[in-house]
């Protein structure tokens, strides 16, 4: 049985009421037939309780009821209480290799509903209810493949309905594609996607022709994340301003939580850094406030904003914020979790990115090495979701080849390294095909680990193709075309000897860094000394001199940006109104 966490084990029944608990579980088979007159919160404490007895198997037993589990998503103050205790079950049958309660689940709700021809309309309506809100649960804790199950089966009973209500036929239908759309893009099912997402638009134009106005920031939030996962970043960007255009003063807060999170992601990738500090740091707020810092969803949160602040060169910070979502994640999930892998991988690359220049790379290896351990105990071994993490791996196995001096060693890690990009790049290729940002990336990569293998020739077209693919789908001056120059003049100018080309690539890369981060971003510091070796060997004095005192400059900033540097959660203090934040945002320049 997983461990309790913290969070968990402070919440404990009163004395008396645990002793009646106790009773209940000692004689479970006796009054189990009963357990549903109770109130769901009574209930609820009885499947706990029998959580912590170790009775796993009376609790899957009551779990795979679906009309159980549907009162448990009822008692939302200990929803991730109930999260902890379903992963227990899925540790269960991964360890086992018995049939996973999540896969029992929704064979269950199809299953029931097959018998659609026989439901009155109040039975198709619980049964679509039950199928959003146990879609719902399994979504959130990472169960992606069974929660797209219940939603597509769902929206067959909905597409069945009787038509004597169509506003409320299709606004149900348009939520279940908008829930379905979610878990498709959280899976990279991209081509189910697009069709979800066909559907989506047919029912809000349908909906529209009617004379109905649904609020649509949800859905055009999930458009927004389609287009960002590929690497379409001009597009999520205006789905994601159109989404909070579409918010409301009355707009709940939950969902309006997800709007800010896919906003910012948005507006980072575009390079809207001012507005993304903006949307996040109220998500984050907001999250606290609704769902309290122990719940999934805060920790969600906290992904993004580790990614805001990774972006803007706030490394050390995000750093922490990543390993606070790890921390909340493990508390909540534990075990085998599909959330808690990726929360692994974005501390793998932030504390690989924080300790690069110190050449400290074995926490990094730990994590990414989960990542991949558990993404690969739940997905098949080819899913794009394990692309990233065996980037990062490579990318940090490379850096310890570099820095390691035993050569048998050195050969090793890199030839693993090369490996990990190989195949990354070709689940890539697979998902997006040749003109992709995530495709340039690996070619990058794999420039960057061909150099280190001493194979010049294939570095410097790998970095072409890098750099070609980047200018033609994000611009010149974008932040990643900076990185491929950066990298392709480290080549010229260590290995290959092309010293003027070298020049020219360091000065653009320069020009595109200070532009968006400004005179203290921490990558400069690679471009200023690649110049300063360029014109130390071209013995250029007036310009070693020159770029000598531009680099001690360059530190004195970055030493005062560290004393001046505060913990990330300080800045998170009240969150504002959403007219107002809204105001703020479309007002920003």
């Amino acid at each position: 049985m997983a461990l309790l966490s913290a969070s968990v084990s402070r919440w404990i029944p009163g004395t008396l009421y645990n002793s009646a608990l106790n009773v209940v579980v000692h004689h479970y088979k006796n009054v189990s037939h009963e357990l549903r007159i109770f109130p769901p919160s009574v209930q609820f404490d009885v499947l706990y309780k029998l959580y912590t007895c170790g009775c796993l198997s009376e609790l899957r037993r009551e779990l795979c009821d679906l009309d159980v589990l549907t009162r448990m998503l009822k008692v939302g103050d200990k929803r991730h209480i109930l999260h902890h205790c379903f992963q227990a079950l899925m540790d269960q049958a991964l360890g086992d290799h018995s049939t996973k309660i999540s896969s029992v689940i929704s064979q269950t709700y199809v299953d029931k509903c097959s018998q659609e021809e026989s439901f009155d309309p109040q039975q198709r309506d619980v049964v679509v209810s039950q199928g959003l809100a146990v879609s719902g649960f399994l979504a959130e804790a990472g169960w992606l493949p069974d929660a797209e199950i219940i939603l597509t089966a769902c929206q067959s009973v909905i597409e069945h309905g009787p038509s004597n209500h169509p506003h409320q036929l299709l606004t149900r239908a348009l939520e279940c594609c908008h829930r379905l759309l979610h878990v498709q893009n959280g899976y990279c099912r991209f081509e189910e996607a697009e069709r979800t997402y066909n559907q989506a638009m047919q029912l809000v134009k349908r909906l529209q022709v009617a004379g109905a106005s649904p609020n649509l920031a949800s859905l055009y939030s999930e458009f927004s994340t389609l287009y960002m996962l590929r690497s379409n970043y001009a597009e999520a960007y205006s789905w994601s301003v159109k989404a909070l255009q579409a918010v409301v003063g009355t707009f709940p807060r939950p969902p309006l939580i997800d709007v800010l999170r896919q906003s910012a992601k948005a507006c980072v990738l575009k390079r809207e850094f001012k507005k993304a500090g903006l949307l996040i740091k109220q998500a984050v707020m907001i999250a606290s406030e609704v769902f309290g810092e122990e719940h999934p969803k805060y920790a969600d949160t906290l992904i993004d904003y580790g990614f805001y602040l990774l972006n803007v060169d706030a490394i050390s910070q995000g750093v922490k914020v990543y390993q606070t979502a790890l921390d909340v994640r493990q508390s909540v999930f534990g075990g085998v979790n599909l959330h808690v892998a990726i929360a692994h991988e974005d501390l793998a690359y932030a504390s690989y990115v924080h300790n690069y220049a110190l050449g400290k790379f074995n926490q990094a290896r730990t994590h990414a090495e989960k990542a991949i351990e558990l993404m690969l105990r739940l997905l098949p071994e080819d899913h794009l979701l394990l692309s990233s993490s065996k980037r990062v791996k490579a990318l940090i196995l490379e850096e310890m080849a570099i820095d390691n001096p035993n050569k048998d060693v050195e050969k090793q890690y890199l030839e693993e390294a090369h490996s990990l990009h190989k195949e990354a790049l070709a689940m890539a290729m697979r998902a997006f095909g040749e003109m992709n940002v995530q495709t340039a990336k690996h070619y990058g990569n794999l420039g960057r680990l061909y150099q280190s293998m001493r194979r010049y020739l294939l570095a410097e077209e790998m970095h072409l193709k890098a750099i070609t693919i980047k200018e033609q789908l994000l611009g010149p001056e974008d932040y990643e075309v900076a990185l491929s120059v950066g990298h392709l003049a480290s080549l010229y100018n260590y290995d290959m000897m092309k010293f003027d080309q070298a020049e020219q690539l360091y000065l653009r890369s320069i020009a595109i860094g200070k532009k968006l981060f400004g005179e203290g971003y921490s990558g400069l510091e690679y471009d200023y000394r690649g110049l300063l070796r360029v014109y130390s060997i071209q013995a250029n004095m007036e310009k070693c001199f020159k770029y000598q005192n531009v680099l001690a400059y360059w530190k004195l900033l970055r030493d005062e940006a560290q004393e001046m540097q505060t913990s990330p959660f300080t800045e998170l203090t009240e969150p504002l109104l959403v007219k107002d934040t809204l105001h703020k945002f479309m007002t920003m320049s």
